[in-house]
């Protein structure tokens, strides 16, 4: 924030029925409020805060009494701009203003529809009543922060405007003409500069962050779009964990490849019903399908999985017989009673059942974990074509940083942020380099990222992406590596300043992910 940044009194309204019942929590006049006092452009204080219902009398009485009772800077209205019979808060706010706010306006819907296509549905009214700018802001807690968040650049110039701070809008003119050769009220980079990541020039770094801070839906959508595949390559089933597949999979087997008991019990011929049978031998698992005939009143003892002997159609559980007669020994049975009769393919799996020969069993593009590396020895796939894993590069930032195993001195902590990334990437079956520790000066982290990134695929710092004078990374990509900077702010907590960005060359593109050093 600037040294002598405006400073800002608000006043949030809520148009809502449930939420003025009781039925339901504030909670984007709660986000509102809290954005407010943690934003970087200005300095904000919150004089009053309602909730009123769905009416369009109430509504507008509201506004009036903050703009020309009140007398506040700029009032922040959530909810009741969507489609619903009971949406007027645009309608409340066209009454009252005498000037509208169309920029504002359409700022806030591009901004919405980069992020959302439901965004064509809102119906936001921004004006201008005496000294008092109004904003209509989406109902939802997400679209709220989301629309504030795109005209808060705007929002401390405006009010300037419309208190007549003659010097601070002659500076703001003066600044964009200087620098465009024109007029008019357009913000640009230049105006807020970018830190070019001299640290002897740390008077000029930027006050305010010139990335717009983006949904996390948003960021993983980008970090696909800007992700590549490694070459496919050949390996065995049994290390294949964590890969993901290059191609599909099919069974070159049935399973099962013979018809299989499903429960211990007695082979039979379905159609010689119940009574008294002869057992006239076993099939236990892992043997070979018997190929002797059975006929009429005799039978097959059977264990879960064996093979069902060539012309037995049923299984009847041991649970439905009676021991009639076994031999001395006790170890044979000679006869028994079936009590229960069978219908043709009780209790068996037959062929293919559960895979098919030629089945596809897995496809491209699956991960690889335990369970499928079970289907792949099931059906043979000693080999897989998987695509390789993305080598990473874990970098700590910071002159405040030693080793874990060192020793305190004054002013220094242990880097443990390495120890926690590396862990992490690890468990999940990554190759990867730990890169050191880079201190605060741009000739360290060029020399560190520029090793980083001949080395691996994926490089992640931690340290060096807030506002800070010390904070070199993105500046630093962009001058020494010709990077393109994807995000530069997320709506994360922790993690605003988290940032995403490219090295290209003709070879290959290295994804490099910057995250703050603090875990807070």
């Amino acid at each position: 924030m600037e040294e002598n940044a405006t400073s800002i009194t608000f006043a949030v309204l809520t148009a809502s029925d449930s939420c003025s019942s009781g039925n339901a929590v504030d909670t984007s006049g709660d986000a509102i409020v809290s954005h407010l006092k943690s934003n970087s452009w200005f300095q904000a204080s919150v004089a009053v805060r309602k909730c009123v219902p769905d009416d369009e009398n109430l509504i507008k009485t509201t506004l009036i009494e903050f703009c020309d009772t009140l007398g506040v800077n700029c009032v922040l209205t959530t909810g009741g701009t969507g489609f619903s019979p009971r949406d007027v808060t645009p309608e409340a706010t066209k009454a009252v203003v005498s000037k509208e706010a169309p920029g504002l306006v359409v700022a806030m819907l591009q901004g919405s529809l980069k992020i959302t296509s439901m965004a064509m549905l809102s119906r936001p009214v921004c004006g201008i009543r005496a000294k008092t700018l109004i904003i209509n802001l989406p109902g939802s807690k997400k679209g709220a922060l989301e629309c504030l968040e795109i005209v808060s650049p705007a929002i401390w110039h405006a009010v300037d405007l419309l208190r007549g701070s003659d010097q601070r809008i002659k500076e703001i003119h003066s600044k964009v003409q200087s620098q465009h050769g024109c007029s008019g009220h357009h913000l640009e980079h230049s105006v807020i500069s970018h830190s070019s990541g001299d640290v002897n020039k740390m008077a000029h770094r930027h006050r305010v962050s010139p990335f717009p801070a983006i949904s996390m839906d948003k960021a993983l959508e980008i970090i696909l779009q800007q992700s590549v595949l490694k070459e496919a390559e050949t390996v065995s089933y049994s290390d294949c964990i964590g890969h993901i597949l290059a191609e599909d999979v099919f069974a070159s087997d049935p399973l099962p490849p013979f018809p299989a008991a499903i429960k211990d019990g007695y082979a039979v011929i379905a159609a010689d019903g119940t009574g008294r049978k002869r057992v006239i031998g076993d099939a236990t698992a892992g043997s070979e399908p018997g190929k002797a005939l059975i006929g009429p009143g005799v039978c097959v003892r059977i264990n879960t999985g064996a093979p069902v002997p060539l012309n037995c159609n049923a299984v009847v559980q041991v649970e439905d017989t009676k021991l009639l007669l076994a031999d001395e020994t006790g170890q044979n049975e000679l006869e028994i009673e079936i009590n229960v009769a069978a219908h043709p393919g009780k209790d068996i799996r037959p062929i293919g059942s559960d895979i098919a020969k030629g089945q596809k069993v897995l496809s491209r593009g699956m991960k690889l974990g335990y369970s499928e590396m079970g289907i792949l020895a099931t059906v043979g796939a000693t080999t897989v074509s998987v695509y390789g894993l993305p080598k990473v590069g874990i970098l700590s930032t910071g002159n405040e940083l030693v080793q874990p195993g060192s020793a305190l001195e004054p002013g220094k902590i242990r880097d443990s942020n390495k120890t926690v990334l590396m862990a992490l990437f690890k468990e999940h079956g990554f190759p990867v380099i730990d890169l050191g520790i880079a201190r605060d000066n741009v000739d360290a982290l060029v020399a560190k990222l520029k090793y980083g990134l001949e080395m691996v695929d994926v490089l992640v710092s931690s340290g060096g992406v807030s506002m800070g004078e010390k904070d070199l990374l993105k500046p630093v990509l962009k001058e020494h590596f010709s990077a393109e900077l994807h995000y530069g702010r997320v709506f994360m907590k922790p993690g605003l300043p988290n940032t995403f960005a490219t090295v290209t060359n003709e070879r290959n593109k290295r994804l490099v992910f910057g995250l703050p050093g603090s875990r807070e």
